[in-house]
């Protein structure tokens, strides 16, 4: 799986200069990378070729959420629920993918939902079966700033507790310095802009 900055980027972060330590860093890298795509609950892989991905929708009438994608090549219903998807909708007719223009929070962002327009609909099957099949090009245009940023933090906090393996960082003047388990605030609040919410 893609990982969001390099060994280089930690190692000078960390104003490391040597390979002692590469492969725990790598590591670090990677739990760091992983732990981003659990508190955003989305990963920012490279958009790389078409994929086809199938939806179940929530309502008839409202925005279907899909994963993150740059561009939408089709989309095509179940419309009579019969598992063949023999209906493509129209783009502007039927259906619109948001955020409009791409962008989203000042900035370049993938596509995250369809809504439907005047003329189109989801079907709806029984169980939450999936409806929507949507081909398109799916993930980041490229790797957001902040969430390089994020990653080069956590590494580098994730690699430091090698040297409080018990959770005591040293002893001040009040007594034992303990580490804190809590999400780091600048990861918090680089992160936070590419949180999914989800409601259940």
């Amino acid at each position: 799986m893609v990982t969001y900055c390099s060994l280089a980027d930690v190692k000078s972060a960390m104003n490391i200069s040597d390979a002692v330590d590469d492969a725990l860093l790598n590591g670090v890298i990677e739990s760091a990378s992983r732990f981003i795509d659990g508190y955003c609950g989305r990963d920012f892989a490279a958009a790389s070729g078409t994929a086809t991905r199938d939806y179940a929708p929530t309502g008839r009438y409202e925005s279907l959420l899909i994963d993150d994608a740059t561009t939408i090549v089709s989309v095509k219903i179940d419309d009579d629920l019969d598992y063949s998807f023999g209906t493509t909708l129209v783009p502007g007719v039927d259906w619109q993918a948001e955020p409009l223009n791409g962008r989203a929070a000042g900035q370049s962002w993938p596509y995250t939902r369809l809504v439907p327009l005047e003329d189109g609909y989801w079907p709806l099957g029984k169980s939450h079966r999936a409806t929507v099949r949507v081909e398109a090009t799916f993930g980041w245009p490229a790797v957001p700033q902040n969430v390089k940023q994020a990653a080069i933090i956590q590494s580098a906090r994730l690699f430091s507790r090698y040297d409080s393996p018990l959770g005591v960082a040293g002893f001040g003047d009040m007594g034992i310095v303990r580490v804190s388990y809590k999400v780091d605030a600048d990861v918090a609040m680089l992160l936070d802009p590419y949180r999914k919410i989800e409601f259940t």
